[in-house]
């Protein structure tokens, strides 16, 4: 891997652990069209892609049940109670082991770190500081910040803009297929870590250039590398 100023990271599966919140939010806008609920288990394999993909997939596993859904209203209702979680109840959306720790020592090691991610930009921001992460996070690029999602690269390159590097010097750290492929098509380095949705598929096994542990383990990595120099 080349020599790097800058690291982005994905949000869900990579610095956040967000299932729960996503299952419940589900579930009460299921609810309100009289359908099942989905094990959280069964939605852990859903999330992935943004919200718009999240509905789909749900849509899609409801089988018979799928044709009395209005989609619309479906990803209106996630949506509000996402966001009502989020704000005004004890949500269980948590870091990730090792996230705080990672994200100081790259701080400190002179990188410059942003969030690229589907989730929408205010809603990214809103977790980031609520969790105390946010301070070290220079840039947050939302799946509402650009014309195309990931995995299509724009969302990398913009982050990369607002962090005045360029992709050649900036690292994309995810979880997923979706995090790789805009990686790829962006022409960032990518490194996984093992313990995120990638859509119900094992991480370990996707096409990256490495794989760390947890946040934590990058800094080490990095250093070890030659990748970034200690400041």
């Amino acid at each position: 891997m080349r020599s790097v100023r800058a690291v982005l990271f994905d949000l869900d599966g990579t610095l956040l652990d967000t299932a729960a919140d996503i299952s419940v939010a589900l579930n009460r806008a299921l609810a309100e069209q009289g359908l099942p609920e989905l094990a959280p288990a069964v939605v852990r394999v859903l999330i992935g892609g943004g919200v718009p993909a999240l509905i789909g997939r749900t849509v899609a596993r409801l089988g018979a049940r799928a044709a009395a859904v209005d989609a619309e209203a479906l990803l209106d209702r996630f949506t509000f109670h996402y966001g009502w979680i989020n704000r005004h109840e004890e949500m269980q959306t948590r870091a990730y082991p090792g996230v705080a720790e990672g994200l100081a020592q790259l701080h400190a090691l002179g990188l410059k770190l942003a969030v690229v991610t589907n989730k929408p930009r205010q809603a990214t921001v809103e977790l980031l500081t609520r969790l105390g992460l946010a301070r070290p996070i220079r840039a947050v690029v939302g799946g509402d910040s650009v014309a195309h999602r990931k995995p299509h690269a724009e969302g990398l390159l913009r982050a990369c803009e607002e962090l005045r590097v360029g992709p050649r010097e900036a690292l994309m750290v995810g979880d997923s297929l979706t995090d790789v492929l805009a990686a790829r098509a962006a022409g960032l380095s990518v490194i996984c870590v093992p313990y995120g949705y990638n859509e119900g598929a094992d991480p370990r096994s996707l096409p990256c250039d490495a794989f760390v542990e947890s946040v934590a383990d990058l800094p080490p990595l990095l250093i070890a590398s030659g990748i970034v120099a200690l400041a």
